[in-house]
């Protein structure tokens, strides 16, 4: 691999671990905490609505496509105030005596959102300037298992943590740990000949009008909802005394052997993504991913070990990983490089609108429905979207790439 390119996915793997740190422990390790809190399965189904940000940014995302370049860089001018303000932030709560409160430690996760998402719209604006066509696979593998590896530390080390410390010094560690992902950004020069800003402010208006956006949005909203619609439940399932009955150190345990299992799915969907073509590999790798979530009814219907409940999240985290890397590459070859930031941000909020509304609702589901029924349920939905995205494509209403890429 030339080393240009190297350098470049060197860079974005920095800047998207830094968003999968946060998001691993506030998403992965948090709603098992609020478990053994005492909140209710509606009530921590909730608290993904507090990821809003990232299904809102489209509404400021034109503003950032407008920037010029200024002192730093027009989208490192961007990143690094935000990866330097989501730091304090972090290290302002830690700093909390006696603790956050459960209200404070809320309202944080939505603030760290709001910067995250925000560094998200740059970031992914400088990943299709930067990235050449034959980059896209390779970087959007890379962009998923960095995510990923993100999550392994947020999701999995800093639980062992919090169980031995508390909330102070695993907020200190996640500080620290974002600091470090802050370097890279800090030393880089962005290139002069990266893509302009747009004269014209991009809106939605180019998204209402283009043949096939309607379709296109509509497998968008499907394609992750069925996944996250379980995976919303899988930490509370694994300490509920009803569901696996573990406690926080082997929760951590299974998200790392998880969240690694997604970080070689994602290197496996880049290099397979270029072969096989978007369309085939959406199909492919969503019939992985709904067979996958169905192991989850499958193991909670019994009393399964660490051993079974490890194995089963390696699969489903492994086939949800190739299906994301498939959906990303799909998504950055439908932008406009005048407007990547934008366009890919329009993109990435339907997924995550439809992923927060799925996790919001799984609350309700879980305790109705039983753990083993709401994952019943949720590989029927994934199932579901895999015919939908083979009904868009049997169409021809499939969104085609927005320009050639050299």
């Amino acid at each position: 691999m030339p080393k240009s390119t190297l350098t470049k996915l060197g860079l974005l793997s920095s800047l998207y671990f830094s968003q999968g740190l946060p998001y691993g422990f506030f998403q992965d390790a948090l709603p098992a905490i609020l478990k053994t809190m005492g909140l209710s399965l509606p009530a921590i189904g909730l608290t993904y609505l507090l990821a809003a940000p990232w299904a809102l940014k489209f509404l400021w995302s034109p503003y950032l496509d407008r920037r010029g370049a200024g002192r730093l860089g027009r989208r490192r001018g961007v990143i690094l105030p935000i990866q330097l303000l989501s730091v304090l932030l972090v290290f302002g709560v830690a700093a909390a005596n006696g603790g956050p409160t459960i209200t404070w430690l809320l309202a944080s996760v939505f603030f760290v959102n709001l910067l995250a998402a925000t560094q998200d719209i740059a970031t992914d604006g400088l990943a299709v300037n930067l990235l050449a066509k034959h980059e896209l696979g390779w970087g959007n593998g890379l962009q998923v298992a960095a995510y990923r590896m993100g999550m392994v530390l947020g999701g999995g080390l800093l639980l062992r943590i919090f169980h031995a410390t508390g909330f102070r010094v695993t907020l200190t560690a996640l500080g620290a740990l974002l600091l470090v992902a802050t370097l890279p950004i800090a030393l880089f020069r962005e290139p002069e000949s990266a893509q302009p800003p747009a004269r014209e402010a991009p809106s939605l208006s180019y998204w209402l009008t283009r043949p096939g956006a309607f379709a296109w949005f509509g497998l968008l909203f499907v394609y992750k909802a069925g996944e996250h619609f379980a995976t919303a439940m899988l930490k509370p399932f694994f300490v509920d005394e009803k569901g696996a009955g573990l406690d926080l150190t082997q929760v951590s345990t299974l998200n790392i052997v998880g969240i690694t299992a997604g970080l070689v799915g994602a290197m496996l969907g880049g290099g397979l993504v270029r072969r096989l073509g978007y369309r085939r590999a959406l199909l492919g790798f969503g019939t992985l991913q709904a067979l996958a979530v169905l192991l989850y009814a499958l193991a909670a219907r019994h009393s399964p070990s660490m051993s079974t409940l490890a194995v089963v999240c390696g699969v489903e985290h492994i086939a949800g990983g190739m299906a994301t890397v498939s959906l990303f590459t799909a998504m950055m070859n439908s932008c406009r490089p005048e407007h990547a930031g934008a366009d890919y941000t329009v993109q990435a909020s339907v997924v995550v609108a439809a992923s927060g509304l799925a996790a919001a609702a799984s609350g309700f589901s879980a305790k109705a429905l039983g753990y083993a029924g709401h994952f019943t349920l949720a590989a029927a939905l994934a199932a579901l979207a895999v015919v939908f995205v083979g009904l868009v494509f049997r169409s021809g209403r499939g969104l085609e790439p927005a320009v050639a890429r050299g």
